[in-house]
């Protein structure tokens, strides 16, 4: 039976990261994943090119039941921090919008930085290989297809349920309960928005226009592009918002954010009372947009100021429900996870589990769009391995 310092279960951001971290400081480290590959959600992130931080990272981009929690972590090891690993590896990269950084290339160069750096420190790496049973009897032991193993400290880096297809399950989770730690109950999260009803034929009739928007849903809102699709929204700012709206609530969109509808259509009206309402609308939306949105045939000077008013209202409030999200196989990231009271924000170790600790997508701390889970990583993975 192989012992160890630390076992850290998981090999993809936030495991690799906590690797190298407790390796640079000496510790005898082994990563188990049952993947054949490390980094698996590193390589198809971000169109291939990993959107691996974000400039405008800050604890108020997380979501929590304990909204305190991630702030030690993301200001011990922060977005710049990581930007120096990425120049110090000379892998180039641009901001895309909004903050969120690419690499110009390939994500691989991301995977195969890290998996240098824990080589560096004499990580041992077991991929292919499958968990039977964890326990504790003083040290840790892990039993696995390829024998057991055992170390005084064991990391969860499993991640969560999102992308089911790729090997992802709740087993942090399970693992969590056998000691005893709780659980937010998981949600998808960042996940397009599926409609029912005459708002799904309105969505199929218009799958495919994307147009920027500001999409709202309680106090919160999200000003990026969405796209209509045949079960119903996505886009960058739908999926925003589904880390925040519950089933049966309403979300609202404004669709012309830079713009007061109402005197936009009171000022055409008068301008041009003989153009179409449709016409005019098409010069703010896309035309199959504008079309459905303007009654058959409506023409300005017959446009009452009732009606005026009503679209728009639609144009900038319009509200529907949606009927469900399009659940795990669609989802970016697991909403919920491994309950942070339980855990010390310092180290991610376990508060009554000495020894054990929890990091990345398994915990209770969820990033928006934009490459702030990936800083979560970072940031959760290097300080566990500071402590582990």
């Amino acid at each position: 039976m192989a012992s160890y310092d630390v076992i850290i279960l998981g090999a993809g951001a936030a495991g690799l990261m906590c690797a190298m971290t407790a390796g640079q400081r000496g510790r005898r480290v082994l990563v188990i994943d049952h993947a054949p590959k490390a980094g698996a959600k590193i390589l198809i992130s971000g169109g291939g090119r990993c959107n691996f931080t974000n400039l405008h990272s800050t604890p108020s981009r997380f979501i929590s039941a304990n909204p305190h929690f991630a702030k030690s972590a993301l200001s011990r090891y922060t977005q710049h921090d990581f930007i120096s690993l990425i120049e110090r590896h000379r892998i180039p990269y641009h901001e895309k919008t909004l903050g969120q950084l690419f690499c110009d290339g390939s994500a691989r160069s991301v995977v195969a930085m890290l998996l240098g750096e824990c080589e560096s420190a004499g990580v041992a790496l077991r991929l292919g290989c499958r968990v039977t049973d964890v326990g504790r009897s003083g040290d840790f032991r892990v039993e696995t297809d390829a024998g057991a193993f055992t170390a005084a400290s064991l990391v969860l880096a499993t991640g969560g349920p999102s992308i089911p297809k790729m090997g992802a399950t709740g087993f942090a989770y399970d693992v969590a309960r056998r000691f005893g730690l709780g659980i937010v109950a998981p949600r998808a999260a960042l996940v397009p928005l599926r409609m029912t009803g005459e708002m799904l034929q309105l969505c199929q009739s218009l799958a495919g226009i994307s147009v920027e928007a500001i999409v709202a849903c309680g106090r919160q809102s999200f000003r990026e592009n969405i796209l209509f699709t045949h079960r119903g929204l996505s886009g960058p700012a739908i999926l925003q918002i589904s880390s925040y709206w519950r089933e049966g609530e309403d979300i609202a969109l404004d669709l012309t954010p830079d713009l007061d509808a109402e005197n936009y259509l009171k000022d055409r009206k008068q301008a041009r009372p003989k153009a179409e309402l449709k016409s005019l609308l098409a010069e703010i939306l896309p035309s199959r947009l504008a079309q459905a949105l303007a009654p058959t045939g409506a023409v300005m000077a017959n446009l009452s100021s009732r009606n005026m008013s009503a679209t728009a209202e639609n144009l900038q409030r319009w509200r529907m429900t949606p009927a469900e999200s399009e659940g795990w196989g669609k989802a970016e990231v697991a909403l919920g996870g491994i309950d942070a009271a339980g855990l010390s924000s310092k180290t991610m170790e376990a508060r009554g589990v000495p020894g054990l600790y929890a990091i990345g997508e398994a915990v209770d701390v969820t990033g928006w769009l934009g490459g702030y889970n990936f800083q979560w990583a970072w940031s959760s993975g290097w300080v566990a391995g500071q402590s582990a």
